[in-house]
Formats: structure tokens, C-alpha cells, sequence
């Protein structure tokens, strides 16, 4: 057999198959019999083996017939929930959606944006993982992430990107520090203070935006201890080795151990950017975007 039946053959014979009647199924088919007996014979033809037994009072299937009608049902009916099931896709009603975050998104931005789509989209799967905002841009490009919670902000001709926060950035302190006398700080305050924060390896990108700020206002940002992770940060200082910064979406969950104040200053902000790639159309993943985009608040 060098070409495989197409559709129409194969829905033909299925329905001959059930009826075991030539006249009921050209009903079904809207045929007229003679053509329905056609279809049938150039499908047995380019079998090379019969389907059928017809006799004037009946119509059987051949041993091969009812072998073959089992897979064939078995393949229409696969056809047509590919079909539908990439009707749903094409309309952004299911789908997979992959989102990659970083920490400052990971109290409230990302968990909200979260919950909204999967009230909204609940046939549409969403695959999260953790990951630094150096990371993310790297695996949006590869195609490994559709979406990324990253610091910004962030400019790169495949990508779209969007402002989902720009927020304060705070000052974490041990109880009693100098600094507490203060209601709020300014950029000089923080000269020749201890500083404590996240190494280069897990916190590079916040790192670098910290250090442009800071050299602005004529500041060397470098620390005197460092950290990798949030639970030693907090613990270097709430042991009264120095202070950090920390953006204001985690100050509520530092624990009771420190204290915490504003840096004052109108460029002194974090800012989270939602990206994702100029040629990723997935309906899915633009419902995402435009969940996470009204999840967004610009403090």
C-alpha cells in the first residue's frame, strides 16, 4: 500500500461497519448509495484485502474487516479529540503556561497572579520554579520558561516586558541601632555603616541595582559580610553585625528579630517586571500576562 486512506474512507467504512447496512449509512453519511459503495471498494482496494461480505440480505465484516474497524474507530476518535483538544489551545482554554520567578516576587506578586489565572483558566496547567533573574532571561531565551518574575528593569528586543511593582526599598536593622531614632532614611545615613548583603551568586542582579543607586549619591556599597540566603541575612543581623536592604514586599516576613525603615529618595526603588518573548503567541501564556499585569500594583 503506498498511500494511507484518507478521512473520508475511513469514516465511511466505521459507519458501514456499525449500520452492516448500506442504506442506513449513506443516511448518516448524507450519500447517496452508490457512492458510499465506492468509497468502500477503493478503501478494500488500497488495502489490497476485502472489509465486507455482501450477499443481498446482509452485510457481514471479514475477519480483517472487524480487526480493522476496531483500529480505525480507535484512530477517528483519537483525530477528533486532537482536534478539540488543539480547538482549546488555539482559544487559550487549556493549555501549559511555564513561570519562572525570583524572591521579591514570591510573597505576593507571583502567588496572586497564581491564584487569580487558576480561578480564571482552571484547564490550564502552570509549571513554577524558582529562579534568579540572570537565570530567567537565560531560559526565556532557550525557551525554557514562557514567563519571568525578574528584577528590573529589563530591555531586550525579543522580549516584551511589563512593570508589575515599583516598590520601596527598606533598611533592615538590629533592634536598637542608631538608625531607629530616624522615622525614615536617607541615602547618607547608610556612610560607613556595616553592610550586610546577599553574595553575587544568588543575589546579582538586586546587588548591581543596588550598587548604580548608591553610587549616585557618591556611596561605596560594600559590605562587610555576606549572605546567601534570606534566613543567614536576617540572622547576621539581628545579631548586630550590620544592616541590609531589603525591598518592601518582604519586610512583613523578616520575623520579629529586626526592625525596619524607608530609604527616602524618589529613585530608591525596586522595581518587578514581568518578561516573556515577542514571539510566544500561546493564548495561554497572554492570558497569563494579562492576569499577572492586573495583579500588579505600582507602589
Amino acid at each position: 500500500m503506498s498511500t494511507l486512506p484518507d478521512f473520508s474512507l475511513l469514516q465511511s467504512f466505521v459507519t458501514v461497519a456499525q449500520e452492516l447496512n448500506f442504506r442506513r449509512s449513506a443516511e448518516r453519511l448524507a450519500l447517496d448509495q452508490s457512492a458510499l459503495s465506492r468509497r468502500i471498494q477503493r478503501l478494500e482496494a488500497q488495502l489490497g484485502y476485502p472489509l465486507l461480505e455482501r450477499t443481498t440480505r446482509e452485510v457481514l465484516l471479514t475477519q480483517a474487516g472487524q480487526n480493522f474497524y476496531n483500529s480505525a474507530l480507535h484512530l477517528l476518535d483519537d483525530y477528533v479529540q486532537s482536534i478539540n483538544d488543539s480547538r482549546r489551545i488555539a482559544e487559550g482554554r487549556s493549555g501549559h503556561v511555564r513561570v519562572g520567578y525570583m524572591a521579591f516576587a514570591a510573597t505576593e506578586l507571583m502567588p496572586h497572579a497564581v491564584a487569580r489565572f487558576e480561578q480564571r483558566h482552571p484547564d490550564i496547567s502552570l509549571a513554577l520554579r524558582y529562579m534568579r533573574t540572570q537565570g530567567q532571561k537565560i531560559a526565556i531565551a532557550n525557551d525554557e520558561i514562557d514567563v519571568g518574575f525578574m528584577i528590573g528593569p529589563y530591555d531586550n528586543s525579543d522580549c516584551h516586558s511589563v512593570l508589575l511593582s515599583s516598590e520601596l526599598l527598606y533598611v533592615v536593622t538590629p533592634r536598637s541601632h542608631p538608625l531607629l531614632r530616624k522615622s525614615h532614611i536617607e541615602p547618607d545615613d547608610l556612610q560607613n555603616v556595616p553592610l550586610i548583603l546577599g553574595d553575587m551568586a544568588e543575589w546579582g542582579e538586586f546587588r548591581y541595582r543596588l550598587a548604580d543607586l548608591f553610587s549616585r549619591s557618591g556611596i561605596d556599597l560594600t559590605p562587610t559580610l555576606e549572605a546567601s540566603n534570606t534566613l543567614a541575612l536576617i540572622g547576621l543581623v539581628s545579631a548586630g553585625l550590620g544592616v541590609t536592604i531589603y525591598p518592601e514586599s518582604l519586610i512583613g516576613f523578616l520575623g520579629r528579630t529586626v526592625e525596619t525603615r524607608p530609604i527616602i529618595h524618589p529613585d530608591y526603588r525596586s522595581r518587578t517586571v514581568l518578561a516573556w518573548k515577542r514571539n510566544n503567541r500561546s493564548r495561554a501564556v497572554l492570558h497569563f500576562v494579562e492576569t499577572a499585569k492586573k495583579q500588579g500594583t505600582r507602589r
